[in-house]
């Protein structure tokens, strides 16, 4: 019990000395104006390493003190002083009140003339730069010019270098006539030739139009020219089938196969040997297809008129006109534009027509191969009387007529479509 209050008495004194301590620097909880530092603990914020409890009073006593940590001051700066520091007040622009403005110091005339001096020399250095870069891009220039002009003269003179050759061989040329479907292209092509050449020569510009009949300088002799002109070539002393090939840029075979020669056939002087350019196998090409074509439209005209009297001799009368027959589709049509044409009153072959005639119009093929004509009569059957053909239908209808029912369109839409046997 007296050890209890003996460590009591003990530990008292500290505890006041603390808190006298703390007493002295105010808590930074409560700082007020006019105080310039404060405590940042507090008294409750003692560091206590041993609690006890006292004998028979169950009271908290602090045994042992942790030291005590040294006080940190804390500086108080007022509002005023944090603006003076840390904020920075510019004057107002739109604004200055009657505040007294600084004027500028007066510049004399000395300092003045000695400026202006001094732009005047930069102005004249820049001047003379500008002037100077000038002079050079100028000087080059002329340069790239002159390269130019000397790229341009070279280029004249390679092709006057080119064409004297060919000037030189006109003295002695021939002239080719202009035919039919030629052009500076095929021509060039036929003497083996450039277009460039040819024109140059001709004094004819690119894409200028050549006409029938007008003659064009070539640059080889007139003979020469006449040969691959016709592609025919006249044998002279000391030729032969080789000489000729070399001499035209061919074969030999070629020419032996156009000509129909035998491999080691002799040739005599002013034998016509035809040569086998490129122009001349082209034109025998041409006239082959024509020749074809020809054979071939004859033969089918000549098969046509064989059916045609098959079909037109034949010995039995039937109903006591004419001596053939066929069942045929019969329509009937008016003289309407929706019905014919623009022109409702006038047939093919430029037959005219009016309402009470009595005709009929027929599909080509009845006229090509059933042998009817302009102007052959007919009869139909179920109908009185005879019809006469004035009109033909259009290529797409087979063995069908089409009977002419005036101006009455209701009578040719109640007839319709029928399959009636034709006489003739």
């Amino acid at each position: 019990m007296i050890r209890n209050h003996l460590t009591f008495i003990i530990v008292l004194p500290f505890l006041l000395l603390e808190n006298a301590a703390a007493k002295i620097i105010v808590d930074c909880r409560v700082v007020t104006g006019g105080i310039t530092e404060c405590n940042p603990y507090g008294q409750k914020f003692v560091k206590v390493r041993e609690i006890k409890y006292e004998t028979n009073r169950h009271k908290l006593i602090a045994a042992k003190t942790l030291p005590v940590p040294p006080k940190t001051s804390i500086k108080v700066i007022s509002v005023e002083d944090m603006i003076e520091k840390y904020v920075k007040i510019e004057e107002p622009v739109r604004f200055k009140g009657t505040e007294p403005i600084t004027i500028q110091p007066v510049i004399s005339k000395e300092t003045q003339k000695e400026r202006m001096n001094s732009r005047i020399e930069k102005l004249r250095i820049h001047r003379r730069v500008l002037l100077e870069k000038m002079q050079k891009i100028k000087e080059e220039k002329e340069r790239k010019k002159q390269e130019a002009l000397k790229i341009v003269k070279e280029k004249e003179e390679k092709k006057e270098e080119t064409l004297k050759p060919a000037q030189k061989q006109v003295i002695q040329g021939g002239y080719y006539v202009i035919e039919e479907g030629d052009s500076i292209s095929t021509i060039a092509a036929k003497f083996g030739i450039k277009r460039s050449t040819l024109r140059a020569l001709n004094h004819l510009e690119k894409g200028a139009a050549i006409r029938i009949g007008k003659k064009l300088i070539i640059p080889y002799s007139q003979k020469r020219v006449d040969t691959i002109a016709k592609a025919e070539y006249i044998v002279e002393a000391g030729d032969n089938l080789g000489s000729i090939a070399k001499d035209f840029n061919l074969s030999s075979d070629a020419i032996i196969k156009l000509n129909r020669l035998k491999k080691n056939a002799p040739i005599r002087i002013g034998q016509k040997i035809l040569l086998p350019l490129p122009h001349k196998l082209a034109q025998q090409k041409a006239e082959q297809k024509r020749l074809l074509a020809k054979h071939k439209k004859e033969r089918l005209a000549k098969s046509r008129s064989k059916k045609v009297k098959k079909y037109t001799y034949r010995s039995k009368m039937i109903h006591g006109f004419g001596k053939r027959k066929l069942r045929v589709t019969a329509t009937a049509y008016s003289s309407h534009r929706r019905q014919t044409d623009n022109t409702p009153f006038l047939a093919a072959w430029n037959n005219r027509i009016r309402p009470g005639m009595k005709i009929i119009a027929v599909s080509r093929d009845m006229l090509t191969r059933y042998g009817l004509r302009n102007g052959s009569r007919v009869r139909i059957g179920g109908l009185p009387g005879y019809y006469t053909v004035r009109d033909k239908m259009n290529k797409r209808f087979r063995r069908r007529i089409d009977i002419y029912m005036g101006t009455n369109r209701r009578r040719a839409l109640r007839w319709g479509r029928r399959s009636v046997m034709l006489y003739w």
